[in-house]
């Protein structure tokens, strides 16, 4: 299976989906042709998108120990949860097309480790430093990196305001060494500008509503926004069943709790959007991977 599975909306309303990655894990699983959008294209997640805009779901409902420094002083935006919640994002991150992908990618059951928004205001979003998801996680208690995130669009991501950058491939190296670097964790710089050398780097360009799924090994990073547009992304993690933390390691963060599937429908279907109980937000404060500033 590909480091990268990429969903992509197409204009005319018809999905695709592409390998970005020429390398594969041990096997390419066959996940047919439909995306995570129903038969109206990107409606799904517009809904989501609409949701998070107008319903409260800002990270400035939980204060300001949401804003992880970067290396240049900006602060990136986040908010985390740990649990799904009945919400019609807990719906996403629940839904059969993304859950089933993602044990077929990862090849066994898989939890839900959390759903992030990351949000990159105009102008003055910051960027999320080099780094391997698993860098973060196997802090965290996992012992394998079998794991992966879902990173789909809710605005138009580009080169001007931020986008995704991966390389390709880069899973094969394994785990690199992390530090701290300013607020967040953040890979061996010197390692990573060898590995540009060899994986080409891709910036992920994406439309409203496209999904990118990759390993929890693949290197990425995204720059500042430093366009007059919004981008902000909805990420979730799945680890496999088999890869349950050790209990006095996990920090903040869940271990093994079986995820209830729902239909793809459920997600246009859900009426709740303002109810968010239930869904274990994280202060960003109790999580020894990175430094929240607390200064406002």
């Amino acid at each position: 299976m590909p480091c990268l599975l990429f969903f992509k909306v197409e204009a005319a309303g018809k999905p695709c989906r592409q390998y970005t990655d020429r390398i594969v894990w041990a096997r390419t699983v066959k996940l047919g042709t439909h995306t995570l959008m129903p038969s109206g294209g990107c409606l799904l997640f517009l809904k989501v998108k609409v949701v998070v805009a107008e319903y409260r779901l800002e990270p400035l409902e939980l204060g300001p120990s949401n804003l992880i420094p970067d290396s240049s002083g900006r602060m990136p935006k986040m908010v985390l949860w740990r649990a799904p919640g009945t919400d019609v994002s807990g719906m996403v991150c629940r839904c059969e097309k993304v859950v089933t992908t993602s044990e077929k990618l990862l090849e066994g059951e898989v939890y839900h480790y959390h759903t992030k928004i990351v949000m990159k205001d105009p102008l003055v979003g910051g960027r999320q430093e080099w780094h391997q998801d698993y860098g973060y996680w196997y802090q965290n208690g996992l012992l394998y990196p079998d794991a992966m995130s879902v990173f789909v669009a809710i605005d138009r991501c580009n080169k001007a305001n931020g986008c995704l950058q991966v390389l390709p491939g880069s899973h094969k190296v394994g785990r690199i060494e992390h530090r701290s670097l300013a607020g967040q964790t953040g890979a061996d710089l010197e390692r990573v500008e060898h590995l540009k050398k060899i994986f080409p780097l891709t910036y992920m360009e994406m439309e409203p509503g496209d999904a990118l799924f990759f390993h929890s090994n693949v290197l990425h990073a995204s720059d500042e926004n430093n366009s007059p547009n919004r981008r902000w992304a909805l990420i979730m993690a799945y680890i496999r069943k088999s890869n349950n933390p050790v209990e006095s390691m996990t920090g903040p963060f869940p271990r093994y709790t079986p995820l209830e599937k729902v239909p793809n429908s459920a997600i246009l279907d859900c009426t709740n959007v303002t109810d968010f109980s239930g869904k274990d937000f994280l202060d960003p404060s109790t999580d020894k991977t990175v430094k929240a500033d607390t200064s406002n």
